[in-house]
């Protein structure tokens, strides 16, 4: 087992005189030459995947988004790949066998968010290369960060391996999906296929590649996930004959009852007073409290300077109650959320139109932390709702997935952690992403496989304009395109040795 976080006393480590690698990785220096041989190679390759955006909410290059990704699988070196028909967007399933005695599960998405051309000041489609301040060079385009980047990076680091003329230390089982964007609604079903699913029962864990670096340098490692649940609440003469089935004359406000108005009230029982802390009947009720060893990893990671930093990229100048730091991520990693995504009904135009609408909708998303589940939130709402007297507001959930967890000693985190120390990389290690992603699918039944995810390099600006990746940095500590690629090929021999040592 490498050295943990307790052992060094603290979460943050900067091994600068670290032991070298007891799997220090073969041919090492051949193989960076062969990565930065490949460079406009995988640039051409990362600018013409987000060129083709496969957008689930859209309905939009489901088919072509999967092909492509089966490429790319090909290309890298799996010696099979083939698509999975799921009841939506359909999924990629790879193997690459190279011998070894271990094997990695490898989560890949291929599909991005929605965007707006005009709110982005470099095309979203183009990936163009533009200067970013200080910082280096960064490749600015939909996906560029979230996911399509890393995962570029990481197939680029298997392509360089094989390109030296060696096999993978690892063997690589890829499942990759074109729905994760709106809350993995059929991945399930590909990790169903008996196939797909005995190939994974076989590997010691599954990890998403992820651009992890902050602007200092240091790496945010995670133990887990938060769930997430995408539904959307709706109200109109679709719901009950109460309302009209199309917009009428405000005037009639006076004798029929307004959707919008319903829906707010709906609304407002999802949270107290407060406006933030949720109040559906139950909710808390198998939320598992933060353990002493989560409450120090925070603690640890409070530091001013990344408040600083934190707040100036959120654009916000207090937290919540204008807490404590410290108390922020507590509640940002600990609390389950009912956050509304946005608000739809009747005229939103320019200036006033005296109609009464006829359906007023709003989309929300549920936040779920250890020990939740989707189906209890589900079923938690509908009897919120019915108790209260909306029968007449419909919930129609889209997708979601419980939260998961991997222990700190799984050997995808000891593998990290013994990565970074021996690079000289800081990191923290945080009790969870409170954002999400569909490990829970490998973490839980069954499977029952450590998830994680692992990745250097820096990026932002996911799910919003001008998504970045950094691909030139001028900062040492902070990895661009190439390095991250070498990090890559550098984890899987190192979780190879951790594997292996395991055995003995």
């Amino acid at each position: 087992m490498g050295r943990t976080v307790a052992a060094l006393g603290l979460a943050m480590v900067l091994a600068l005189a670290a032991e070298p690698a007891a799997a220090r990785t073969p041919d090492r220096d051949q193989i960076a030459k062969i990565v930065k041989a490949q460079r406009p190679a995988t640039l051409k390759a990362l600018q013409d995947w987000i060129a083709l955006p496969t957008i689930a909410a859209e309905k939009r290059n489901a088919a072509e988004g999967a092909d492509h990704m089966r490429r790319l699988a090909l290309d890298a070196g799996f010696q099979q790949a083939k698509i999975i028909p799921t009841d939506g967007v359909p999924g990629v399933f790879a193997t690459l066998d190279s011998g070894a005695k271990t094997t990695i599960g490898i989560y890949f998405m291929y599909d991005v968010k929605q965007f707006d051309p005009a709110e982005w000041s470099s095309p979203p489609l183009e990936a163009r290369l533009v200067p970013r301040g200080t910082e280096g060079q960064a490749l600015v385009g939909r996906g560029a960060v979230n996911q399509k980047g890393p995962e570029i990076a990481f197939l680029a680091a298997i392509k360089a391996i094989l390109a030296s003329g060696r096999k993978l230390p690892v063997n690589l089982v890829l499942v990759a999906e074109g729905e994760e964007e709106i809350a993995s609604t059929h991945f399930a079903q590909v990790v169903a296929v008996p196939e797909v699913r005995d190939a994974l029962a076989r590997s010691i864990g599954v990890f998403i590649p992820t651009a992890g670096q902050d602007q200092n340098g240091s790496v945010n490692m995670t133990l887990g996930a938060k769930g997430a649940v995408e539904f959307q609440l709706i109200v109109g003469g679709e719901t009950s004959d109460r309302y009209p089935k199309a917009d009428v004359h405000s005037s009639n406000h006076a004798r029929i009852e307004n959707p919008a108005w319903r829906l707010v009230k709906a609304l407002d029982t999802l949270v107290a007073a407060d406006g933030h802390t949720p109040a559906i009947d139950g909710w808390f009720e198998h939320v598992r409290p933060l353990t002493d060893r989560q409450k120090q990893l925070i603690a640890e990671a409070a530091k001013p300077e990344v408040e600083a930093q934190e707040k100036k990229q959120l654009g916000i100048g207090k937290w919540i109650g204008d807490e404590p730091y410290g108390t922020s991520l507590e509640r940002f990693y600990s609390q389950p959320t009912v956050n509304i995504q946005g608000l739809v009904a009747g005229y939103t135009g320019v200036g006033g139109k005296t109609v009464l609408p006829s359906r007023a909708e709003a989309k929300l998303e549920f936040r779920l932390v250890p020990a939740m589940t989707r189906d209890e939130a589900e079923a938690k709402l509908r009897a919120h709702l019915l108790k209260r007297g909306f029968d007449d507001v419909k919930v129609v959930v889209s997708g979601g997935y419980g939260p998961n967890e991997t222990a700190e000693d799984s050997v995808l985190v000891t593998s990290q952690k013994r990565l970074f120390a021996e690079a000289g990389i800081a990191y923290t290690i945080r009790p969870r992403n409170a954002g999400s992603w569909p490990g829970v699918i490998f973490n839980g039944p069954p499977l029952n496989l450590p998830a994680a995810q692992f990745g250097v390099g820096r990026g932002g600006g996911a799910h919003a304009p001008n998504e970045w990746l950094l691909v030139d940095s001028n900062d040492p500590k902070v990895k661009g395109l190439e390095d991250t690629t070498m990090t890559y090929v550098d984890y899987l021999y190192v979780v190879a040795d951790e594997a292996a040592k395991r055995r003995r």
